[in-house]
């Protein structure tokens, strides 16, 4: 609760918002262009919706993006935090909906685990590396990396009643514990070997 609130402290708009969050670099590799145009594309279904990004813009890629969503007429409907730290960023997961990351390539995908270890659902493409455990344990949900993928992810979260979604933070969690969870990960690598 420290952390939601340490967050919503330094965002107070986002209180009482169905948050969906990215956070990694902004590169145009992490598909964040497609996120902004497929977010303008259904956020107009709930106006409680809103697009937290977050990360560091390596590129210079912001007002490319903040064009996009003025062209969707979303500007508004979008928070960028820069990088997050600590209680800010631990805060920005615990009030996020979803998480969000329609990469076109991805190893392995570190703020995914951190999103699950808070019982955060994710909606990813099939070019991040761990799609298939994301989608064997019905933790979130899966697309390709086009306009298409990524705006079938957000439709589809987004039509989930409260209940839908409880489930999927439910295995969310447990995904995280079983396959990621320090601990669990050294002991089926020791069985492994």
């Amino acid at each position: 609760e420290a952390q939601r609130e340490a967050f919503l402290n330094q965002f107070p708009h986002l209180r009482g918002k169905r948050v969906i969050i990215f956070l990694s670099r902004i590169h145009r590799k992490k598909g964040c262009d497609l996120l902004v145009r497929a977010f303008g594309a259904m956020s107009a279904s709930d106006p409680r919706l809103h697009l937290v990004i977050g990360g560091p813009d390596e590129e210079g890629l912001r007002p490319e993006i903040d064009n996009l969503a003025a062209t969707d007429g979303i500007t508004e409907k979008i928070t960028w935090t820069g990088t997050l730290d600590g209680d800010l960023k631990w805060g920005a997961f615990r009030i996020a909906e979803a998480f969000a990351l329609p990469s076109h390539s991805e190893n392995y995908g570190i703020a995914i685990v951190e999103a699950l270890a808070c019982g955060i659902p994710v909606l990813i493409t099939n070019k991040v590396n761990i799609w298939r455990e994301i989608a064997e344990d019905r933790a979130g949900l899966v697309a390709n990396d086009d306009l298409d993928g990524v705006t079938e992810l957000l439709e589809s979260w987004a039509s989930f009643n409260e209940e839908q979604r409880q489930v999927l933070g439910v295995n969310a969690r447990t995904c995280f514990s079983k396959r990621f969870e320090l601990g669990n990960f050294t002991k089926r690598f020791k069985a492994h070997l």
